[in-house]
């Protein structure tokens, strides 16, 4: 069928077409409140952007770990570390560990560290248990004995690596103090030691994460990242730091975040893989929450580097970059603007046809969100050949991918041109939403007729409606949304009949004409003016 003449009037207004009331009584309000719709004055806009993230983050294998245990089988230090095949049992550790011998002390506590550094099920909770904790602390401090320090130092580590519980112990156990204090211990094993244990305990959640803050870490932190230490230190340092950025209600303090960016500015340059990685997550948990947030990301200049990191052939970097430019993008226009210039609309395409689908679904709820914002946006997202990779996605994508496109192309509906519109139809776009009509998520079958919906009162607004119903017809539209009349969800069956009626039926059996989409001018004002009233803006910020 010849789709050329579609949408080929251009309204006298100067081409943009006014939103009328696309039917929302379907969509659940939670998407809705997560989703960028347009209309509202700036002020209302930005305000509501501040929306509850979807929670990718969890439960992710690509994820960067919130703790980390030393299984090292060897100390690095040769010096701290005594060969011996005696293994002593618990018991034996124990009465080491409060022996005053300070020889028997260090093997006690190094055999307690071999114990809790074996690969499968370390005996933490013997451990904890056991009441060491405290003498273990009062060892962090014994500056003669750095090895025994560094002993110490490992075993909290590995003991703040389990659970909260765990966790909770060595901070009740009075740790943090004394390991802070080891990050200015001449000896780079103990301090390197002390920086993963940090790392962990500021790991278990906001709590923890403020106490270490508090405790003045973070200058201590900075002042040990240089271009001399080895790359492994530089790493611990890193993954610490982000642990600081981790987690939110409450978010870190912005005294903490404005002493931490410089250095995670500096740090985006590091040409090593895990560098960059930690560093990329640091920034996306800064850039997790409300525009202000957003805005001091984005004020230290480090868009182009994300952008030009969101190329990389190396998932643990371009996983974290994405989702961080991702973050950006549901702030305000202006910080979308930001990013658009510094190119993420170039790369989006690629990352689109990625081959790994989370990729994919991350790139499709980036993309959603610029389409969510003006038609200057939705303008550069066409000129950088985001359809034609959009559509495929919606034809051949795993179902979670397409229904991150789904919004996009939901988004596009309600803030485009009638110049964007009959792009968006000739794209090809309409074959793949028919299709998708048939599957059992009733919130994306309502956000599906709501685009059909939409895009046939645009076409009957321009006289273009019946082409427009020839097309849907000849893709099997019409069969699947007469299906979709008996769904046993009301409002799916209701939706459906309500296109019928308005758009697919000229008149009753009995001559009786159906009421049509009334095209006066201030009727259309009217229901754009509802519209606007009753949607709200920026999507949900983050898949």
């Amino acid at each position: 069928m010849d789709t050329e003449n579609l949408f080929v009037t251009v309204l006298p207004t100067g081409g943009l077409f006014l939103p009328v009331n696309m039917s929302t009584s379907g969509t659940p309000e939670g998407r809705l409140r997560k989703f960028k719709y347009r209309g509202k004055d700036a002020a209302m806009r930005r305000q509501q952007r501040i929306a509850v993230r979807l929670d990718l983050r969890k439960a992710k294998k690509d994820e960067q770990a919130l703790k980390r245990r030393n299984i090292t089988p060897l100390s690095p230090d040769p010096a701290c570390e005594q060969q011996t095949k005696i293994s002593l049992t618990l018991q034996e550790i124990i009465n080491g560990v409060n022996a005053s011998d300070p020889d028997v002390r260090f093997q006690a506590t190094q055999a307690a560290r071999k114990m809790l550094s074996r690969e499968r099920n370390p005996p933490l909770k013997l451990i904890v248990e056991a009441g060491l904790i405290p003498r273990l602390v009062e060892f962090l401090k014994s500056s003669l004995h750095p090895c025994l320090q560094f002993e110490a130092a490992w075993v909290l580590t590995n003991i703040a690596s389990g659970t909260s519980q765990q966790t909770r112990a060595v901070v009740e156990g009075g740790a943090i103090q004394p390991l802070v204090e080891l990050l200015s211990s001449p000896h780079m094993t103990v301090c390197e030691q002390a920086v993963w244990a940090l790392g962990n305990i500021a790991g278990d959640g906001p709590e923890f994460r403020d106490i270490v803050i508090s405790s003045n870490v973070i200058p201590h932190l900075l002042t040990l990242v240089s271009s001399t230490i080895p790359i492994t230190f530089l790493r611990n340092i890193t993954w610490t730091l982000s642990n600081l950025c981790r987690n939110k209600n409450p978010y870190p303090c912005e005294k903490a975040v404005k002493q931490m960016l410089p250095v995670l500015s500096h740090l985006l340059w590091h040409q090593d893989s895990e560098v960059l990685s930690d560093t990329c997550w640091a920034l996306s948990y800064l850039t997790d929450g409300c525009n202000d947030r957003i805005g001091q990301v984005v004020d230290i200049g480090v868009l182009p580097r994300l952008v030009e990191l969101m190329t990389s052939s190396e998932l643990n970097v371009l996983t974290p970059s994405l989702r961080t430019v991702g973050n950006i993008v549901t702030g305000t226009d202006h910080q979308t603007q930001v990013a658009i210039d510094a190119g993420m609309l170039s790369v989006l395409p690629q990352l689109l046809m990625h081959p790994k689908s989370s990729i994919q679904k991350e790139a499709a709820w980036a993309l959603s969100n610029v389409a969510a914002g003006p038609c200057q946006h939705i303008q550069q997202l066409i000129a950088c050949g985001m359809l034609p990779p959009l559509v495929a996605l919606l034809k051949n994508g795993e179902f979670k991918v397409q229904k991150e496109a789904i919004w996009t192309v939901a988004n596009f509906t309600t803030g485009g041109t009638v110049d964007q519109l009959i792009q968006l139809v000739h794209s090809g776009v309409l074959e793949p939403l028919v299709n998708l009509l048939t599957i059992q998520d009733l919130k994306i079958v309502l956000i599906i007729l709501d685009i059909i919906s939409f895009i046939l009162q645009a076409a009957d607004v321009l006289s273009e409606k019946e082409n427009l119903c020839l097309l849907i017809e000849e893709l099997g539209g019409v069969d699947r949304i007469e299906a979709l009349q008996l769904h046993e969800n009301h409002q799916v069956a209701q939706t459906a009949l309500n296109i019928l009626e308005n758009h697919f039926c000229e008149e009753e059996e009995n001559g009786v004409t159906l009421p049509a989409l009334d095209q006066d001018p201030e009727f259309l004002k009217h229901l754009a003016k509802k519209y606007q009233s009753s949607a709200t803006c920026k999507p949900r910020p983050k898949p």
